[in-house]
């Protein structure tokens, strides 16, 4: 752990990072992010600022407006990680409601590792631009969901 970072510190950078993507700052966002970060999403990884570019370029092709809303938040040494609510409207119009949760590991307070986790069916299934493809969608979340109920 670095000695200098706090709890309360990093929990409040992290924060303003949620009110950047918000916003869709790009300029704001990259600052929050190491040059030698990494960002693992959907299996796979992302390297320094150009990964946040692309990470940004890849939720922004989706989603016109959106909310992040904490859950639960903890932070020991330097990893921060928070279970949230996505509240979005995606740029095809349809809404998006669903529970994520992230790592985050910080130096110096800038992000050095991202690991974002989420259900790519219910991303999926918002994202999806036709009947067909929400259809099979649907068909793949019922099936995976038998025997549970």
């Amino acid at each position: 752990m670095n000695e200098n970072q706090q709890s309360e510190k990093i929990k409040e950078v992290a924060m303003e990072l949620d009110d950047a993507l918000e916003m869709k700052d790009y300029d704001l966002i990259k600052k929050y992010f190491s040059d030698d970060c990494e960002i693992e999403l959907l299996g796979e990884t992302l390297r320094g600022k150009e990964g946040v570019k692309n990470w940004l370029d890849f939720i922004f092709s989706y989603v016109k407006t959106f909310k992040l809303v904490p859950i639960i938040i903890m932070v020991q040494d330097d990893i921060f990680f928070e279970e949230f609510e996505v509240i979005a409207t995606l740029n095809n119009g349809s809404e998006l409601q669903s529970k994520w949760a992230e790592i985050l590991e910080y130096e110096n307070y800038k992000i050095k590792s991202l690991r974002l986790y989420f259900d790519r069916l219910i991303f999926a299934k918002s994202a999806a631009s036709n009947s067909i493809t929400r259809k099979i969608l649907g068909y793949i979340d019922k099936k995976t969901l038998e025997g549970l109920k």
